[in-house]
């Protein structure tokens, strides 16, 4: 299990951080190359909590370092307090497996639910985690990097740079990276494929990478991680990016 060291270096080597939902994609996965996995059920959901049984087998099956999705709902503002007793349980139960950390992410009213994810963590201060794609819906996506900032354990944001063409989501892919070093490294997804690592690699200082559907045919949510496919983005990165 890892935690953060303060002021650790930014790693440069690329990463390939692929979703896996099933011991097979693990196994392909990792048979493509892939640095890390993100376990996760229900991928046409943005991925929600997978079964602990499922955590299990793929940390049998595989050496690579997993982070686990604990997100129960499709909603990322949580108030209930049975859900958030849910999610504290859930976190509790995967941090006594060798995994490398969590992916979550609360909002309240457009910011980051700092008081949340501060709790949820409280729970497993043995791990880090990243925030995921919640990120995206933050009303202002620097406030919300200050704010995670403040939050020790969390390491990584999952963003794609917004909903834009790839010339502008790169320049504001360089502009989170620059606010959230060096205590956070951006991680760079959503509708990544070979082209667009390239372009991101020799335009920042960002080295890891998230895919999905890429990995996976057909290219769906409904599709299998598939070594070829793995192997192919991996290799669009060179050992120095």
């Amino acid at each position: 299990m890892s935690m953060k060291k303060a002021n650790a270096p930014i790693q440069r080597a690329p990463v390939l951080e692929v979703i896996a939902c099933s011991v097979s994609d693990a196994v392909e996965a990792q048979r493509g190359g892939a640095g890390r996995l993100e376990i996760i059920r229900d991928f046409d959901r943005g991925g929600l909590t997978p079964p602990l049984k499922l955590v299990q087998d793929i940390l049998g099956a595989v050496t690579l370092p997993v982070r686990v999705m604990l997100r129960e709902t499709d909603s990322y503002e949580i108030v209930g307090e049975a859900e958030k007793e849910k999610l504290c349980a859930a976190a509790s139960s995967f941090s006594v497996l060798n995994v490398d950390g969590l992916v979550l992410g609360f909002l309240r009213n457009g910011e980051i639910d700092v008081q949340l994810t501060e709790r949820v963590l409280s729970c497993v201060p043995n791990l880090n985690a990243t925030f995921h794609h919640a990120f995206e819906e933050a009303k202002d996506p620097f406030t919300a990097i200050r704010l995670l900032k403040r939050l020790k354990q969390v390491d990584r944001i999952l963003t794609s740079g917004g909903a834009r063409e790839w010339p502008a989501k790169i320049e504001r892919l360089s502009r989170y990276e620059e606010h959230a070093g060096p205590e956070i490294e951006i991680l760079a997804g959503g509708g990544i494929d070979q082209q667009a690592m390239r372009r991101i690699c020799q335009a920042t200082g960002i080295r890891e990478f998230h895919v999905g559907r890429a990995a996976r045919e057909p290219v769906s949510a409904a599709g299998v991680v598939r070594s070829v496919r793995v192997k192919a983005l991996v290799e669009t990165l060179p050992e120095s990016c």
